[in-house]
């Protein structure tokens, strides 16, 4: 990996960044002339305004809109299809996700489904999923509302299939947004619990990334600096929402993160996340890859020793020798940002739960485990669940 100079990069997405840059959506070429704006069930689109706003820029743009507002936390295969079939019945020719990862990637999982027949999962890879090619794809809008996954800046798209409980991410080039903007006056709203566990979501996209086999010295460059700004601003965008050079600083780093998914890769921390909230969805993606993070960096502390001291080098901003001060510092972070003595308990988890979690994380998200630094047994990973558990 430390010489592995072979690399592509094609990330094909034009991005809009900065506090007021949402504006820009009436002024801009876009792809078609009536959208299907993606949100989530939840209020805050609308109370903020922020649906308001969109809707009232795309008309200063001459196109029409449609709102679509089911998205779940965690989304939802049927809400796919659904959204899908909608946007054939009122001829939406784009798709914009608005909010957080969920609603953006449900949008990209929309866009797939509105040009192809059968069913999402016949497209999906792993698990029950047949891996079928798609050809086509409605293209995106993102506008992300939070900092966390990157999805704005890479092509995945998770989505949990409740009859299998199956949570799996697919992608292509033809699911990169076209158009991504990210004004962090949109993430003001966000409430200090969410805040830690999406920023914190986005420093595993990076620090997964940077110790995965497949890393590259393009995504080096992404990941280091996202570690470097969100140890350093996401305790401060935490602790005071209305901060916005924080909140700029965090969702800068989460784009970056997002583009160390396209030229890197997340490793199995997200397979074994995925699983736990596949059989608990109203667990937080982030707040769980928290509560696991400690004892799944553990294990590979001294297969990437070099890789661990230079993630603790720029988050400590000195020079470290020891391997562990990553982890010490991870440590540091959680506490920072109060999410330190999260409970997996707390969202009705029970140790029993583990061994079927094992079988769902190696067959639902099993090609990530093939990019970790070492191979995992089914001991290590049921050891990194106890390690885990509250």
């Amino acid at each position: 990996m430390d010489n592995n100079f072979v690399f592509g990069y094609n990330i094909p997405t034009k991005i809009l960044f900065g506090c007021g840059e949402l504006k820009r959506l009436s002024t801009e070429t876009l792809p078609g002339k009536k959208a299907l704006i993606v949100i989530s069930s939840g209020t805050s689109m609308r109370k903020y305004g922020y649906l308001d706003k969109v809707i009232g820029l795309l008309k200063e743009n001459n196109v029409d809109a449609v709102v679509y507002d089911k998205i779940l936390p965690n989304p939802i295969k049927d809400h796919v299809m659904e959204g899908a079939a909608i946007c054939r019945e009122e001829n939406c020719d784009m798709i914009i996700g608005l909010g957080g990862g969920s609603s953006i990637d449900t949008a990209k999982s929309i866009a797939i489904m509105a040009c192809n027949d059968g069913d999402y999962w016949e497209y999906v890879e792993g698990g029950i999923g047949k891996g079928l090619p798609y050809s086509k794809a409605l293209p995106i809008i993102a506008i992300p509302t939070t900092a966390g996954t990157g999805t704005e800046a890479d092509p995945w798209t998770v989505i949990t299939n409740l009859e299998t409980n199956e949570k799996i991410g697919i992608g292509s080039t033809l699911t990169f947004p076209c158009l991504s903007i990210i004004d962090p006056e949109l993430m003001v709203s966000v409430p200090p619990h969410l805040t830690a566990y999406q920023g914190f979501d986005a420093f595993f996209h990076a620090a997964e990334g940077y110790i995965a086999n497949c890393a590259t010295p393009i995504s080096d460059i992404f990941a280091l600096e996202a570690i470097r700004l969100l140890y350093k601003y996401l305790p401060v965008a935490v602790k005071d929402g209305n901060n916005l050079k924080a909140r700029a600083k965090v969702a800068w780093a989460s784009t970056l993160a997002g583009m160390v998914e396209s030229t890197s890769s997340c490793t199995s921390e997200h397979s074994l996340e995925h699983a736990l909230s596949a059989y608990y969805p109203a667990l937080p993606h982030g707040a769980g890859l928290i509560a696991i993070s400690e004892a799944y960096f553990s294990t590979f502390i001294y297969d990437r020793t070099k890789r661990y001291m230079r993630m603790a080098d720029v988050m400590t901003g000195r020079k470290n020798l020891n391997p562990e001060h990553f982890i010490d510092a991870l440590v540091r972070m959680q506490k920072e940002c109060n999410v330190r003595d999260l409970k997996l308990s707390d969202w009705g988890i029970v140790k029993e739960d583990f061994p079927k979690m094992i079988d769902n994380a190696r067959t639902a998200m099993g090609a990530l485990f093939s990019l970790d630094p070492h191979e995992l047994s089914d001991t290590e990973i049921l050891d990194i669940y106890i390690k885990s558990y509250r």
